[in-house]
């Protein structure tokens, strides 16, 4: 699509009195718009619902994993088609929908506009998003050594190479429960990056990830624990701070959520009873 993740910028560093002009990595960021094609009685027909400040890379897992942490879609079945529009310069993607398959198109006009910084907004209570996710049944034997989660950073930051270069983006990883990578995904966006990681375990057939676990680099807001309720993940492992509603949506839907992971410590703010000290 000729769309870099990494763009380079001249830049003046100062360090004391000292001033060096060099070449600077930055992460990408550029709007990716999200047309659906769905069927009606009148034929198939397009609607923008969504534009999103993304890193390029990974576009049609993005869309796809939105379309199903926002209840549009509920397995790969549902979609025909994904690709890049031809004359968009990679900034469009087309979503087909399978036919019989009808989104509610009052509610994405409402509620799906996003940026980088916010993800999808509207979304103020716990009672507004519950209607939309289909969890899974939350019973199961999951039991995580304590020191299998100090492991999780070092690895997911061993695979963040635009990370590495440039320091701007977020990344997101999901683990077997021994803390064997599954796969990772980065974007400048938190909500965007867990999107693409769910639309590639669309795609690879892993959905619901119910036996994994979720690597968050940053903070787990509410957001990312509902997206990740939509995926079936049990066990929400973040190196940042969880907001008070993440923490309230995990212990409603019996979701293990660990924040402040550096180092070997950790803070277990809900389902303790699946880590193992």
């Amino acid at each position: 699509m000729g769309m870099q993740a990494v763009t380079q910028a001249q830049v003046k560093k100062i360090t004391g009195s000292d001033i060096l002009e060099e070449q600077d990595m930055l992460a990408t960021e550029e709007p990716l718009e999200i047309r659906l094609s769905y069927y009606t009685q009148a034929g198939y027909t397009a609607k923008s619902i969504s534009v999103t400040m993304r890193t390029p890379g990974n576009d049609l897992e993005l869309a796809k994993g939105f379309l199903y942490t926002e209840g549009i879609i509920s397995s790969r079945e549902d979609v025909t088609e994904t690709r890049h529009a031809s004359d968009t310069n990679g900034n469009v993607v087309y979503v087909t929908l399978a036919q019989g398959v009808m989104p509610d198109i009052v509610r994405l006009e409402r509620n799906f506009y996003t940026t980088s910084s916010c993800g999808v907004c509207g979304k103020a209570s716990i009672e507004a998003v519950r209607t939309a996710c289909n969890i899974l049944d939350t019973k199961d034997h999951i039991e995580i050594p304590h020191s299998t989660i100090y492991t999780l950073p070092a690895t997911l930051r061993a695979q963040q190479s635009v990370f590495e270069h440039t320091g701007g983006l977020h990344g997101c990883a999901i683990f077997d429960t021994t803390g064997n990578l599954v796969m990772t995904r980065e974007d400048v966006g938190r909500h965007n990056a867990l999107d693409k990681l769910i639309g590639a375990a669309i795609d690879n057939g892993l959905l619901p990830l119910n036996d994994h676990i979720l690597l968050l680099s940053g903070r787990a807001s509410f957001e990312l624990v509902q997206k990740a309720a939509m995926a079936g993940i049990k066990v929400i492992a973040a190196v940042g701070a969880p907001s008070s509603l993440a923490v309230q949506l995990a212990d409603e839907w019996g979701m293990t959520l660990v924040g402040f992971l550096r180092g070997e410590r950790f803070n277990i703010y809900t389902g303790a009873q699946r880590i193992v000290i």
